[in-house]
């Protein structure tokens, strides 16, 4: 009997077919992408702040939110229509900070103001009927963890263990949670004690034992879980395997630098790119291979290039804590950033190839810093007689997200689907798309590009924030959730924040001096190569 083999051989015109369809669709994404996200709606369901919001890995089925109403909800986007909540999970006491799936999306984590991490089993919710979240009943978290003693700033899981996260606090204490069963490390020995708090930890996607951290300092350093846990014998140098250039300015106008607090991080899904966001500065982006930074995002100018000037306001970010998103809905790689900012805005920036920021950073010698000019130039360095590092500015950003009424924290780009969900100081979650309809929603409205303007305080103002700051939460109203009085006494209480703190300098606000306690307290900065295969795995 003849026996025909058949072999995987490469076929130049199917090579050819393929690439042609994979650039047409990578254009008319990009097309969709260009004309903004000019369609939304909004998700109502929370009964205060709104203060992060994450998609389920891989598919994004799962969008969970969570803020001061102490509830975690998830809203189903396999439906055909997302209108409401699928699901509603109890527990949390105290504001939720942090939010993060496992890797397979088996669980979710919460953590926040009540110093504890809440552990909920998604694997075993069904399909969505049509009943309310109360005739469903709210859902109970299947294991507590109250290692921490000060709230819990940010959650992270590991990318290929559901049962291994870690979490950062505003303690210091930087957690390994191992729920395996028979978990290799005690207490101790998965605890690694800062000298400050943290404020953010993010674990690299693909290399398992790498991740990063941020603390209230502004030091970001890229660490290593087999150095940073386990028996002391086994520990080096804090798990660090390098230091980002982040935690001092430069001005020449000033005669001093300015060390900007680190309020959360992220990588992209290659972990190739590492965004930072700074209170009183802008969002930062690096090459996860390279110690200094290679742009900036700001909103200097609108999506079309128009300058923006006074008294136009654009991004900034001085008042509360923000997370951003990488993302890239239907590309093969993530080449935009999304993040919330305080003039009632989200923004998405499209981030140019990470070659072509390096060839466009500014390297400055000391000797040039000093004997030249550099108006409005600020740069990052590592000391007063460093080189100066001056990163690409981004200044036109894709998109600007509206339809909020106050300062948007959180931003959260869907995977697959073209949506960015965008929330903060308001009860509602705003879904935004580039087109009316997708899979999960239909019939979006048109964003009002029109943005409520931050107004002097006049005596009714004052008199909405003093019951605002006065009441029994000064953010949580237990009212109908479509009542606008009580969250318009939240939006006062922030709008006399923004008054107040908003536009502040930060050279103004956070000087450095050589002799500075918190520099004292910088770890020691020994890189060492992460991919090296010689250091045991036994500590995970």
């Amino acid at each position: 009997m003849h026996m025909r083999r058949t072999l995987n051989k490469f076929c130049p015109t199917e090579s050819l077919t393929s690439r042609s369809i994979h650039l047409a669709r990578k254009d008319a994404l990009r097309k969709f992408y260009e004309c903004g996200f000019s369609y939304s709606r909004k998700l109502t369901a929370h009964k205060s702040c709104v203060n992060y919001l994450a998609f389920s890995r891989h598919d994004g089925r799962w969008l969970a939110s969570a803020g001061d109403d102490c509830r975690v909800l998830l809203w189903d986007f396999s439906q055909e229509d997302v209108f409401c909540p699928g699901h509603a999970f109890a527990g949390p006491m105290g504001n939720v900070l942090a939010l993060d799936f496992s890797a397979t999306n088996q669980y979710l984590y919460s953590g926040g103001a009540d110093d504890v991490i809440l552990k909920y089993d998604v694997s075993t919710l069904r399909e969505v009927g049509s009943t309310s979240i109360g005739e469903r009943g709210w859902l109970s978290s299947v294991e507590r963890y109250g290692d921490h003693d000060d709230s819990v700033r940010a959650l992270t899981c590991h990318p290929y263990e559901d049962e291994i996260f870690l979490s950062a606090s505003e303690d210091g204490k930087l957690i390994l949670h191992d729920s395996r069963a028979g978990g290799r490390m005690s207490a101790a020995q998965g605890t690694l004690q800062h000298t400050a708090a943290f404020t953010g930890v993010q674990h690299h996607p693909v290399m398992e034992h790498v991740f990063a951290t941020c603390d209230v300092h502004g030091h970001v350093c890229l660490r290593d879980t087999r150095m940073t846990f386990g028996p002391l014998s086994r520990r080096s140098n804090g798990g660090i395997v390098r230091v980002y250039n982040t935690a001092k300015l430069s001005r020449k106008s000033a005669g001093y630098l300015s060390n900007p607090e680190s309020s959360s991080l992220t990588f992209d899904r290659d972990g190739g790119k590492l965004a930072v966001t700074f209170l009183h500065y802008f969002p930062t982006i690096y090459a996860t291979s390279d110690p200094h930074p290679l742009a900036i995002c700001t909103g200097r100018n609108t999506p079309d290039g128009t300058s923006i000037s006074p008294p136009q306001r654009s991004y900034t970010n001085s008042c509360t804590m923000k997370s951003g998103a990488f993302g890239g809905p239907g590309m093969d790689e993530d080449d935009m950033y999304g993040a919330g900012s305080d003039d009632f805005r989200a923004y998405v920036w499209r981030i140019p190839p990470l070659m072509t920021l390096q060839g466009l950073r500014q390297e400055i010698t000391p000797h040039d810093w000093y004997a030249r000019e550099w108006p409005d130039t600020v740069a990052f360095a590592e000391g007063k007689w460093e080189s100066r590092y001056v990163p690409y500015e981004i200044s036109m950003p894709l998109a600007r997200l509206n339809g909020h009424k106050s300062i948007v924290n959180s931003v959260a780009i869907h995977p697959s689907l073209l949506h960015i969900a965008t929330s903060g100081v308001e009860r509602q979650i705003i879904l935004h798309s580039p087109t009316p309809s997708s899979p999960a929603v239909q019939n979006l409205l048109f964003t009002s590009p029109t943005v409520r303007t931050l107004q002097p305080q006049d005596l009714a103002a004052q008199r909405t924030f003093l019951r605002a700051l006065f009441g029994p939460h000064p953010t949580l109203h237990e009212d109908d959730v479509e009542d606008d009085e009580g969250e318009d006494e939240t939006i006062s209480l922030f709008d006399h924040i923004l008054r107040a703190e908003g536009e502040a300098d930060v050279f103004t606000i956070r000087r450095w001096g050589e002799d500075s306690a918190e520099d004292s307290e910088d770890e020691d900065e020994t890189i060492i190569d992460v991919f090296d295969t010689s250091l045991s795995d036994s500590s995970l």
